[in-house]
């Protein structure tokens, strides 16, 4: 998601306004550390779930069903990563929907396909 220096400075913008997110929430150093890893974490496979062409709420999905991550911290990351990264968010959405426009349509032939098939055969079946 851009050159190393830009990520660097992205990593530590986003731990910074998380510290202090859940500096706010959690009493114990101990929980901020935690709470720090916990967003490297949800960063980190919020990058593969982008790998694998998920949306946010499909990877909100998956993070919350194989990584037992509250959806809204996922949620939260995702929103943050778009705030620094709005071109790639921006022609990323795009090739979401136009993905998804195609499994529609795809889905929508397949259907009129059996359809086609099914009508002949029972037309078949009558002559």
């Amino acid at each position: 998601m851009g050159d190393s220096s830009s990520s660097a400075s992205y990593i530590r913008m986003v731990c910074l306004c998380y510290i202090i997110f859940f500096y706010i929430y959690m009493d114990a150093p101990n929980d901020r550390v935690l709470a720090l890893l916990l967003l490297f974490q949800v960063h980190h496979l919020i990058e593969k779930c982008i790998c694998f062409n998920l949306n946010k709420e499909e990877c909100m999905d998956a993070l919350e069903k194989h990584a037992n991550i509250k959806p809204v911290i996922t949620s939260t990351v995702w929103k943050e990563l778009e705030k620094e990264n709005k071109e790639f968010f921006e022609t990323y959405n795009k090739d979401c929907a136009e993905r998804n426009i195609e499994a529609e349509t795809m889905q929508r032939i397949e259907k009129m396909l059996a359809e086609a098939a099914a009508s002949k055969t029972s037309d078949d079946e009558e002559g």
